[in-house]
């Protein structure tokens, strides 16, 4: 991640409930919000608060690969894709205001 965009919270699902991961998150000053493993014997808790607005993320992710382009990643160029993504994003926000409306 660049230094303008500092991480603050990792938010994963329960296949990265590892001791490894939580440990590099933590060297590296990040707070986990990772659910337990039902196998694990003593459960850590996690902000569940923060972790239901996950579902919110990934349906964007969802919304962002019905774009052939950018499913695929035609461009070459960083600046182009980043760009397309930006496009595509208004292009998804205002398609939910014309549908509320």
């Amino acid at each position: 991640m660049p230094d303008a965009c500092p991480v603050q919270v990792a938010v994963a699902d329960k296949a990265l409930d590892s001791d490894a991961v939580r440990a590099d998150l933590k060297a590296r000053a990040i707070e986990a919000v990772i659910p337990s493993l039902a196998g694990r014997t003593a459960p850590i808790p996690d902000d569940q608060t923060t972790y239901r607005r996950r579902h919110a993320v990934e349906r964007l992710f969802s919304k962002l690969k019905q774009f052939r382009r950018i499913a695929t990643r035609y461009d070459k160029l960083d600046e182009t894709f980043l760009a397309f993504i930006h496009l595509a994003s208004a292009l998804i926000m205002t398609r939910k205001f014309v549908n509320t409306t």
